[in-house]
């Protein structure tokens, strides 16, 4: 019978998978005025009257503030996102499982790409 013992091979392989699979604990909290603009921003969407695209769908600004919400908490885990200009390039410009660019198409105009019309809408927030 193979017995481990404290340092031996296995359990360090073990321990480092361990830490590898679990969320960062140490992530920092999203600093609270980037987090107030992609609020702001997120609420904006919502209440744009514009729809969403997402992989070929079209959703209304109600689902897809609360897809971006969750896309975020996401993010915050793995600390990867400081300010509302990371959130919309890591988060909110493209699927993360097929890749393909988000979409937002307001009224009969044409559809633009969300990076985009996020940040003309961030710009806008910002002037306020």
């Amino acid at each position: 019978m193979m017995r481990l013992t404290p340092n031996g091979p296995a359990l360090i392989a073990a321990l480092a998978l361990a830490a590898a699979l679990a969320p960062a604990a140490g992530a920092a909290p999203l600093p609270a005025p980037a987090r107030a603009e992609i609020d702001a921003l997120l609420g904006r969407l919502q209440a744009s009257g514009c729809e969403f695209n997402r992989n070929g769908t079209w959703y209304s600004g109600a689902e897809a503030k609360t897809h971006l919400q969750r896309k975020l908490e996401y993010l915050e885990k793995k600390d990867m996102v400081r300010n509302a200009e990371q959130f919309i390039a890591l988060g909110a410009t493209a699927s993360s499982s097929s890749g393909k660019a988000y979409a937002v198409r307001c009224g009969a105009s044409a559809p633009v790409a969300s990076k985009a019309w996020l940040s003309a809408e961030l710009q806008a927030i910002r002037q306020r």
